[in-house]
């Protein structure tokens, strides 16, 4: 009994000194697990770091309208310009167009004009009726032929329905026969057609 007793008393003291040589844990240990504790990063459920976003800025509903005023100003200003310049345009081209028509149609009647003038000495110094005859009648068709090329086109009256959009009545006559009854039965100025347009009605007499 007693050696056992001493063995028991051996056992207590080398637990003691066992305890006395555990690490125990300081004071510094827990104050920088708290500092990492505190310094660390908040993240979402996806382990993202979450960032705090600066609040937008309001837009001042004045000055946004002022500023789309200046825009459509500036717009507007464009397009009147855009438009006067087409404006100007059109108007040169169109009195050039119609100078330059103008100047076509002289050149196609001076021609004729000196086939005129050539018949006026004829007429002083020639006795040959029959020969001016033919000399008026060339010339004649010769101008009718370059008036027709510009689309020139006579109408014609004469025996036709008497039709207000392209005729004048001067007079009425009793017709000679019922079939001319409200028909031209004569033709005072012949009307023309420019390019299937009327220039000029025609006057006529209108049996009754």
């Amino acid at each position: 009994m007693p050696e056992n007793t001493d063995f028991n008393i051996d056992q207590d003291k080398n637990y003691e000194m066992n305890e006395e040589n555990v690490p125990l844990e300081t004071d510094s240990t827990a104050n920088s697990e708290n500092n990492e504790i505190s310094n660390s990063v908040p993240l979402d459920n996806a382990g993202q770091e979450i960032k705090n976003e600066a609040p937008a800025q309001e837009i001042d509903p004045l000055a946004a309208a002022k500023t789309e005023i200046a825009e459509l100003k500036d717009k507007y200003l464009r397009l009147y310009a855009d438009f006067e310049n087409f404006r100007r345009r059109t108007a040169k081209e169109k009195l050039e167009m119609i100078s330059g028509a103008g100047a076509d149609m002289v050149k196609l009647i001076l021609p004729i004009v000196d086939d005129f003038e050539r018949a006026k000495v004829s007429f002083d110094s020639s006795t040959d009726v029959e020969a001016l005859k033919e000399g008026v009648d060339l010339i004649y068709n010769k101008l009718f032929k370059a008036l027709e090329s510009k689309g020139l086109k006579p109408m014609t009256s004469k025996g036709e329905v008497f039709d207000a959009e392209i005729h004048e009545s001067i007079a009425q006559f009793p017709a000679p026969s019922d079939d001319l009854k409200g028909k031209v039965i004569d033709e005072i100025e012949k009307g023309y057609y420019l390019n299937d347009k009327v220039i000029r009605y025609a006057k006529v007499i209108v049996g009754a």
